[in-house]
């Protein structure tokens, strides 16, 4: 098994020939003619003057580049395009998943095995994963404890549809760490979610919800919706399909407490869905000041449920953002990380909630649950997640990775006068092309530097680095090696030395 980056590259030292324009750091092997290799031929790109080069960015140089990383990827990976090719046969564009076409590798990444905080694609490479499934792999994707429950559990059963031990210690165990009494399971965040909002219109007798503009909660119609000059409209790329938005929700920037005062006041609202920190669109944007005080005041005086997705935040800390920031929420929503990579999912709810929902759901299904949804294998994974995962030890290494990874991409950024910034969330870290953070998601867009980070993540992961596709930020865990961290660093210097504008932007 070889890495997909040479030895040079890890050690810091030795740089391969330059390309016209650029440096290739760490690399080995130089650029070939479009089209050759397996998996087909691709059109070159060129950025001269698009916004996709980001601020501080030479466009000439990225698109060389850019150029440069997808030959490379698509060359050394012919199992890959090979598998590819026979998908499209049987699969939506020839992915499991659609959206995982729309990643920046022009051949998918297909793996054969994942370990510890690492991928082993099929074609014989080795990455160090700092995307670990967008939280899904939180934990490494072999943790010991997790591993061991499964095992135990598989010769237990997998799914009964009846009452077990760990049901109980999973749902008390969640009370003491987020604060909120009642608890049911989920096959997915997405899930929790829906069943969340449903309990909230049944407890408020309201219909619409209110989310922040460019936030994601799962695959729900009711919020995939953005703010335009036009008002609330569907998200792009998804289809209204009878659920009109315009009707179903309200959209509000994060932060802008004027403009959620105005959603709320009327008292149609049942339910604000919002993660604490928001995480999506490649940066981290926190809460101003006073922001979830006045957040909880309003919903409170409007009769509006307050529901916190800490789907994407539990990096924060053992008890997520809710703990962290001393939070008060009517309902809390979870998935993916909570049980080791088995599909899963959680929400929580406060007494008064409760005593509304069992009323609401004492006889017929209300809507709510799943066959699978809390069969024994995944609570039983939940539980080792719970009790011997999510420790204090846990987050201090997570945290003490995360610091040194925000490190190292400050000084590059510094070093070229870049304007461009860095955020972390406990193990969470993101660098965005704006020079402060954003109060709103809505800054984010229209995008900025899509161009740059399609180059950046195939850089990285042609020397060996694995971020996240969607949005670039990386994931610690508790089975990364510091010198991963240390290799994102030294190879991340070298591709921005490659690319920024002579002198600072």
């Amino acid at each position: 098994m070889r890495r997909a980056t040479g030895q040079a590259a890890r050690r810091g030292r030795g740089r391969a020939d330059p390309l016209p324009a650029v440096r290739l750091g760490g690399a080995t092997g130089g650029v070939r003619p479009a089209g050759s290799g397996a998996g087909g031929g691709f059109t070159p790109v060129t950025l001269p003057g698009t916004p996709s080069a980001a601020p501080g960015i030479d466009a000439d140089r990225l698109s060389t580049l850019l150029n440069a990383e997808r030959m490379r990827w698509i060359e050394a990976r012919p199992r890959s395009a090979a598998l590819r090719e026979r998908a499209r046969r049987s699969q939506l564009h020839g992915t499991p998943l659609h959206w995982i076409g729309q990643f920046p590798p022009p051949v998918p990444l297909t793996v054969e095995r994942a370990a510890g905080a690492r991928l082993y694609d099929v074609d014989g490479h080795e990455y160090a994963d700092f995307g670990l499934a967008a939280t899904a792999a939180l934990w490494g994707h072999d943790h010991p404890a997790v591993v061991a429950a499964l095992r135990d559990q598989l010769d237990r059963g997998a799914v009964t549809l009846w009452s077990h031990e760990d049901h109980v210690a999973v749902t008390e165990e969640l009370g003491r760490r987020f604060g909120l009494p009642f608890w049911q399971f989920t096959v997915s965040a997405t899930d929790a979610n829906r069943f969340a909002l449903l309990l909230a219109r049944a407890v408020t007798g309201r219909r619409r919800i209110l989310v922040f503009n460019r936030a994601y909660h799962g695959s729900l119609e009711q919020t995939a919706a953005v703010l335009t000059s036009d008002g609330t409209v569907p998200a792009p790329g998804v289809e209204p399909n009878g659920v009109d938005v315009r009707e179903s929700a309200k959209v509000v920037e994060f932060n802008d407490l004027d403009a959620l005062e105005r959603a709320l006041v009327p008292g149609d609202v049942a339910a604000v869905l919002a993660e604490p920190v928001m995480t999506n669109g490649g940066a981290v944007i926190r809460p101003e000041p006073g922001f979830h005080a006045a957040l909880r005041e309003l919903t409170r005086r409007t009769g509006t449920l307050l529901v916190i997705d800490e789907t994407q935040t539990i990096p924060a800390g053992p008890g997520g953002c809710t703990r962290e920031l001393g939070l008060e929420p009517d309902l809390i929503t979870m998935g993916k990380w909570v049980a080791g990579g088995v599909p899963a999912g959680l929400y929580g709810m406060s007494d008064e909630v409760a005593a509304a929902a069992a009323r609401y759901t004492e006889a017929g299904d209300g809507g709510l649950g799943s066959t699978v949804a809390g069969g024994p294998l995944a609570v039983r994974a939940m539980r080792a997640v719970l009790t011997e995962v999510m420790t204090d030890e846990t987050y201090a290494h997570m945290n003490r990775l995360a610091e040194r990874y925000e490190r190292d991409v400050a000084a590059v950024i510094d070093r070229h006068r870049l304007p461009w910034h860095v955020g972390r969330l406990g193990g969470r870290v993101s660098y965005a092309f704006t020079p402060v953070p954003p109060r709103n998601a809505g800054e984010l867009y229209p995008r900025v530097g899509s161009s740059l980070r399609d180059a950046l993540w195939l850089y990285l992961a042609n020397r060996g680095v694995v971020l996240n596709a969607m949005s670039g930020a990386a994931l610690m865990s508790p089975m990364t090696d510091e010198a991963d961290v240390e290799l994102h660093g030294a190879l991340f210097a070298e591709a921005i030395a490659a690319l920024a504008v002579p002198g600072g932007a």
